[in-house]
């Protein structure tokens, strides 16, 4: 039995609701009994459904996107104005499997539109009124390598192709740094050097893209106190100001693994939802307890499961889950 598989059985026999393993092709698991609203990370496609649903989709396939890319003229925001354009090179991204403006319709692009869509819904829909910061989602993994950076852009990139949403990409794992080399950008200041300085403004370390609904704050240079500098008070205030100041923003931090990391959890708490990266035949059943055990028992939380083989004609790919207890 496949590692996530146990995972699944493991959820099922936490809570009265079952859980099917991940199938062959895109499957969905439904609970017998909705979840309540601190074991959920998403609803279902619709608002009115809370539906658990596991898709698959394929990590060598790119995505279909009709991202609008921003002219360099275009408004910014007030208050926080970010002061320079960050250019992605969308082509490479649709190279190396990322949704993008790929003119094909390819499967990873719908199955990360079904999980923003889930998120997206538990962050304004009626589940919202029951979560602290519900916009605001960590995504993190219990150990490195399992793929939640990869996670993270492609959230951010397909959330940004909503018409009337906005999203903002965080790189807080500023110990081992990976989003701004995943989007082959460059920036000179980050999130660490405006916690660490009373010089920066928010408005020196947010940057525009040439995806209209797309901003970034970069992980900044590396410094002795960073994994402190994600619990300080500077910090708690930044994500207020995240959680509060646009309303139809959503905020995604690319946050350190749990396990070994004392800074996620306290991060996870400034967060109405968690989203937990899991590698198959690669994340310990054991090890994903324990990192599951460190959350907040009021955050949402959901899995989506990296490099889960599904059949020969789809190879590997991810899905998306609940987790109750």
């Amino acid at each position: 039995m496949s590692t996530i598989e146990k995972a699944l059985d493991k959820l099922g026999a936490m809570n009265p609701a079952t859980a099917e393993p991940v199938a062959e092709k895109a499957t969905t698991v439904d609970n017998a009994a909705p979840l309540s609203a601190s074991q959920e990370t998403a609803s279902a496609a619709t608002a009115s459904e809370v539906t658990p649903s596991v898709a698959a989709s394929s990590q060598s396939e790119t995505a279909q996107s009709v991202a609008t890319v921003a002219d360099s003229g275009a408004q910014a925001d007030s208050a926080t104005a970010p002061k320079l354009m960050l250019n992605i090179d969308l082509a490479s991204l649709s190279e190396r499997n990322f949704v993008s403006m790929a003119t094909e319709r390819r499967l990873i692009y719908e199955e990360f539109r079904v999980i923003k869509r889930k998120l997206i819904n538990n962050a304004f829909g009626s589940l919202s009124k029951t979560l602290h910061h519900p916009n605001l989602i960590l995504v993190t993994s219990s150990r490195p390598g399992e793929g939640k950076t990869f996670t993270s852009v492609n959230l951010a990139l397909s959330i940004a192709l909503e018409q009337d949403k906005t999203v903002l990409l965080v790189d807080a794992d500023v110990l081992r740094p990976n989003v701004a080399r995943t989007l082959e950008i460059s920036t000179q200041l980050g999130l660490t050097d405006y916690l660490s300085s009373n010089d920066v403004d928010v408005s020196d370390i947010m940057y525009s893209t040439n995806v209209e609904r797309l901003k970034i704050i970069t992980a900044g240079k590396p410094h002795h106190l960073s994994t402190e500098l994600l619990a300080s008070d500077k910090m708690m205030e930044l994500v207020q100001e995240f959680a509060s100041r646009y309303p139809d923003r959503i905020v995604i931090f690319d946050a350190p693994p749990l396990l070994g990391v004392n800074e996620t959890c306290v991060m996870a708490g400034m967060c109405g939802q968690a989203v937990v990266v899991l590698e198959e035949n690669k994340t310990k059943l054991n090890e994903l307890d324990k990192a599951l055990s460190l959350l907040p028992k009021e955050l949402a939380v959901g899995f989506v499961i990296n490099k889960a083989y599904y059949s020969r004609d789809k190879g590997y790919g991810y899905g998306y889950g609940y987790y109750a207890e």
